[in-house]
């Protein structure tokens, strides 16, 4: 791939570039990833940055960001192809109209016709296979998914190719750069996880947060960024449903910025406690604790 991934720094250095601040681990991991050609399993809470790490990584490299986003239910037709039926019934219609007014046509002629390129939907896995351009496949929240889909990802990342019944074995002519995340919802095969090399990424250091405010939120005063890590450092060692994740601690900072706050007060926090936290319950358990720290 590009010359940015010739070493762990320059990785960091070409993150950097695109404003995600990484550590030692991550890049270590992302350098790895694109020397040895193998996909990364991305885990850790919700909104740390791993969806993010991926975007920041084709934005470096200059390649192009195929995403599939998992969920419940993802299926083959909806990850790998499918066939665009309704073109394919609109075409063997137009047969039959034609061998009524007398052409020969043949079911071997109709069949080659309607299982043909034109009639192939594409979905992300494909796509990131059949690229010719370079590609990182973000396969985003793939906990969602079935263990059934689970193992379709495991055949695609073993061998790169696809097997297409009517048109033959796809195989990728460049290797993709992928990216897993995943956020705990359940276990991950065993299988899945060794074809992986494996970056957890947590909550950031309170120093390190600070400097992803300063980076993310345009006008944020030192005083401000700093006041923003600490306040969401505390909450994050409640006993809570949703610990606030570095993405709503941005949205925090940027309203405060927007209305002109400068300075933090337990007033002020108390008030704009729903930008962080998502929960009645939450919301009153650190009111609580921000009136004791008062």
């Amino acid at each position: 791939m590009s010359d940015v991934f010739a070493s762990p720094k320059d990785v960091s250095r070409g993150l950097e570039g695109q404003s995600y601040l990484s550590n030692e681990s991550i890049a270590s991991v992302v350098y790895l990833a694109a020397k040895l050609g193998k996909p990364v399993l991305v885990e850790g809470p919700a909104g740390t940055g791993k969806t993010e790490l991926a975007k920041a990584v084709a934005s470096m490299a200059g390649a192009r960001l195929i995403r599939l986003q998992c969920y419940e239910g993802l299926d083959e037709s909806k990850a790998l192809y499918e066939w665009n039926y309704k073109k394919q019934l609109l075409r063997i219609q137009a047969q039959n109209i034609a061998e009524a007014e007398g052409a020969e046509v043949t079911w071997k002629d109709i069949e080659d016709d309607i299982f043909s390129e034109e009639f192939l939907l594409e979905r992300p896995l494909l796509q990131a296979i059949r690229s010719e351009d370079q590609v990182v496949l973000l396969i985003d929240e793939v906990d969602r998914v079935e263990i059934e889909t689970e193992a379709l990802l495991l055949e695609i990342l073993s061998e790169y190719q696809v097997s297409i019944p009517e048109l033959g074995t796809v195989t990728a002519s460049q290797v993709p750069m992928v990216f897993l995340t995943s956020n705990n919802m359940r276990e991950l095969s065993e299988a899945l996880k060794r074809r992986c090399l494996f970056l957890y990424v947590d909550y950031p250091e309170l120093e390190r947060e600070k400097e992803i405010i300063k980076a993310k939120v345009e006008g944020v005063t030192d005083e401000l960024a700093d006041q923003v890590g600490r306040i969401v450092r505390t909450l994050r060692e409640l006993d809570l449903k949703k610990h606030p994740s570095v993405s709503e601690t941005l949205d925090w900072a940027r309203a405060l910025v927007l209305t002109g706050i400068a300075t933090i007060d337990p007033e002020t926090a108390k008030a704009t406690l729903n930008l962080l936290l998502k929960y009645k319950s939450d919301i009153e358990k650190a009111s609580k604790e921000l009136t004791l720290s008062a």
